[in-house]
């Protein structure tokens, strides 16, 4: 999954307020930016077949220790206790909040990945394979997305109209990457795969951070 999992990004900032939401999105993705590291350091590896699924290229044949089950609680739990650490009030809910969030990412992979998610080191894989259908995968993405920025705009109102349309231009913007991912040419290799996804996880939570503070 990809954009959807922003989604839970956007619903989890309502139950812990004090984090901000570029911590959100940087969370849900966590595991994914732990993995573009390793990939990049040889560490976990890919290979990139066109056709391999209907949504993506991705043959994701070795990532033991970011989207195994072990290593996936591990790296949740390790960033909510960052977090937690970092912020001045209601740490527990911190914590909680933001390890949910991170460990969200294994689930909603878990419904889209073919099996390739390991239940212990790199073997024992699940998973249900969206991804074969595109037709289900993308909109699936698209409800989770809208739904959970949804969630975030009633609970957190904004302060003038500006943050009003910087919410529905971000979500919009999110809307058009998730389909240039789908749809769009596989990437030119593995490293330029993980180069680009570390990139784009990095940008997207600059730009929360930027719709939150229109919003306030």
């Amino acid at each position: 999954m990809f954009v959807g999992h922003y989604g839970v990004a956007f619903g989890a900032k309502p139950v812990a307020p004090a984090v901000p939401l570029w911590v959100y999105f940087i969370a849900v993705q966590w595991l994914d930016v732990v993995w573009s590291i390793l990939v990049l350091a040889g560490v976990e590896k890919l290979r990139i077949v066109p056709g391999f699924t209907q949504a993506n290229a991705y043959d994701l044949y070795y990532m033991p220790y970011t989207h195994g089950l072990p290593g996936a609680i591990v790296l949740s739990f390790a960033l909510g206790a960052v977090v937690a650490a970092a912020v001045a009030q209601r740490r527990g809910a911190a914590f909680l909040t933001v390890s949910a969030a991170a460990f969200s990412h294994w689930l909603l992979d878990l419904i889209v990945h073919v099996p390739d998610l390991p239940l212990y080191d790199n073997t024992d894989k699940v998973g249900f394979g969206l991804w074969r259908h595109v037709a289900i995968s993308f909109p699936l993405e698209l409800v989770i997305l809208i739904a959970g920025a949804w969630i975030y705009a009633r609970a957190l109102p904004p302060a003038s109209m500006r943050g009003h349309w910087a919410l529905r231009g971000f979500v919009a913007l999110l809307v058009l990457i998730q389909a240039y991912a789908n749809f769009g040419p596989p990437p030119a290799s593995e490293t330029s795969m993980a180069t680009t996804a570390l990139i784009i996880y990095l940008v997207f939570a600059a730009v929360a951070a930027l719709v939150e503070r229109l919003r306030t």
